[in-house]
């Protein structure tokens, strides 16, 4: 049995600002630990069968300069790839702005220690609303995914298993853990817990 509670109690989360293409950026930064290899965290993360596996469909050429499109979702450029350590690309949704995604990987013994940093230029009105849990909630559940790759096993019907009860009260779980570190980052607590509770309805699914 998964213990989805200690997965995403595994990740650390932090909220904050920065630069993107001159100009001023959001920020969502996760930490967490594998227990499986640098090397192999590696390959899970850069090789097109295996990202199929924990992540989504994803088409293109995966190296340096090369181009890349997740099934129904992101595509972008590949700006740096620093095997086994540091992978930087463009993550373009729709008509919006290329943000940009960046994966930094440290050995520790035959463990791995995982960093994962979005940065993107977010209209106010959207981040007011919905906070950093946007983009965090979702990446809470790749890093979900990741974990149970890693660990030989996977979620049998994914679409499917997003409809049910235990994930519902999992991306609410992440979308409280994304408030606790938006009201850390010095965020106001009403409109922390305003944007909790949309984040929330957007993923679950029921009413904010």
């Amino acid at each position: 049995m998964i213990d989805f509670v200690n997965q995403i109690n595994a990740i650390r989360r932090e909220v904050g600002t920065g630069q993107l293409a001159g100009a001023q950026a959001r920020s969502v930064l996760l930490r967490r630990r594998y227990e499986a290899t640098v090397e192999d965290v590696w390959d899970a993360c850069t090789s097109a069968e295996r990202i199929s596996r924990w992540f989504m469909p994803v088409t293109g050429d995966l190296r340096l300069g090369g181009r890349y499109q997740l099934q129904g979702n992101a595509g972008g450029e590949i700006l740096r790839c620093d095997a086994p350590s540091l992978l930087r690309l463009t993550w373009v949704m729709g008509e919006g702005p290329p943000s940009e995604v960046e994966v930094r990987l440290s050995a520790a013994g035959e463990a791995t220690e995982f960093e994962l940093e979005h940065i993107a230029i977010v209209d106010p009105g959207m981040w007011d609303q919905f906070g950093p849990g946007a983009v965090g909630v979702g990446w809470d559940l790749g890093l979900l995914g990741l974990a149970l790759h890693l660990a030989g096993g996977a979620i049998d019907n994914p679409e499917e298993w997003q409809t049910t009860a235990e994930a519902k009260d999992l991306m609410a779980r992440s979308s409280q853990a994304w408030g606790a570190a938006y009201r850390a980052a010095g965020a106001d607590p009403e409109q922390v817990a305003s944007a909790v509770k949309q984040t929330t309805a957007f993923y679950t699914g029921d009413p904010a």
